[in-house]
């Protein structure tokens, strides 16, 4: 399968070797970015979450006003996400480097796949804003944290290695 999409993507990333791109953009372009996506936004997206869930009885109006910040954040973060793992994926066939065969990609499939849980868990109203459904998602998403920090690690092992 890592062959059949090296295949399909070698004629896009022909056209970026041809713009003889600095070695370090098509090395690190993709970490560099992808790290603002998962540090930052994943971050304060996760920070807002728990800030909401806390303050939920004490403050309900910095509560309300906390979960729509990570209302907003989060699904532009898994958008990135997406969006950077194809980017990732293309880095490598730029690279001439096996697509699938590396721990990072794992790591990257684990990650997309669990926000996407988390993703319906959330859109459908927390199945009626059940209180079991809410505190899976806020550890479920405090999980993929910690799964993104295991996948950065990876990516810099990846990094290294090429």
């Amino acid at each position: 399968m890592g062959e059949n999409l090296t295949q399909l993507l070698e004629p896009i990333a022909s056209q970026f070797r041809a713009l003889d791109l600095p070695e370090p953009l098509t090395h690190w372009g993709h970490p560099f970015f992808m790290s603002i996506v998962m540090f930052a936004m994943g971050g304060y997206g996760a920070y807002a979450g728990w800030k909401g869930r806390v303050l939920t009885e004490s403050d309900p109006k910095a509560a309300i006003v906390s979960k729509a910040e990570h209302s907003k954040i989060m699904p532009v973060m898994f958008a990135f996400m997406a969006i950077g793992a194809t980017g990732g994926v293309l880095s490598l066939v730029i690279q001439k480097h096996a697509v699938m065969s590396s721990s990072h990609f794992l790591t990257a499939i684990v990650v997309l796949t669990l926000l996407a849980i988390n993703s319906v868990i959330s859109s459908t109203g927390f199945g009626g804003n059940k209180p079991e459904l809410r505190k899976a998602h806020a550890y479920l998403g405090s999980s993929i944290l910690v799964v993104m920090i295991v996948h950065a690690l990876m990516g810099l092992k990846l990094g290294l290695s090429i």
